[in-house]
């Protein structure tokens, strides 16, 4: 269930991995949605858009989150997906009292394919992470230590990456589950 253009499938495991950690740690009766951050990240080659785009496209249409996506000039995403996100340039200004931040690199839209940045600047470290209100950090792995986020953060308390690889098999399990109901409800048609 991934294209270039989308992963409807991490989307699902990463909507349930916030949805468990959201009720874990509740954000301590701020009484408000809770703050999502999609932070490009450099890497050493580009990558398909289709995690970023997914994951816009499913926050957007959850409608429980404050939403931001924050990247170098130059890697914006698919507006249909992004709409209704907002879109900041500075990263730390970004990551200022998030609860969640999905760290993932994605290469150009209008020139699919280029890198133009490749800032190291721009991976999220324990002093990048001090910005926000002690953020669950998420990937949807493999990942690249020390080029998108430092081992500090990976190894550290706030990563939640573990917990989100181990829900790959409960949303696979749950699209195979509506794909085996469907094919049996045709049956008795």
């Amino acid at each position: 269930m991934e294209s270039a253009t989308m992963h409807p499938l991490q989307s699902l495991t990463d909507i349930i991995t916030i949805t468990e950690c959201n009720a874990r740690f509740p954000l301590s009766g701020r009484g408000k949605k809770p703050k999502i951050v999609l932070t490009w990240a450099p890497h050493v080659k580009p990558l398909p858009q289709c995690v970023a785009n997914s994951f816009s496209q499913w926050i957007n249409a959850w409608g429980q989150a404050e939403f931001v996506i924050t990247h170098p000039d130059d890697y914006e995403l698919d507006e249909r997906f992004t709409k209704g996100a907002t879109v900041i340039h500075d990263q730390d200004l970004a990551l200022k009292d998030a609860d969640f931040v999905y760290v993932k690199n994605w290469s150009t839209y209008n020139d699919y394919g280029k890198i133009y940045c490749n800032d190291p600047g721009w991976m999220l470290t324990g002093k990048k992470l001090g910005l926000t209100n002690q953020a669950k950090v998420m990937h949807c792995l493999p990942v690249r230590r020390n080029v998108e986020l430092s081992d500090e953060v990976l190894d550290g308390p706030n990563s939640i990456v573990t917990q989100q690889a181990g829900n790959r098999v409960w949303a696979a399990q749950a699209v195979i589950n509506e794909i085996i109901l469907a094919s049996q409800t045709k049956k008795l048609i």
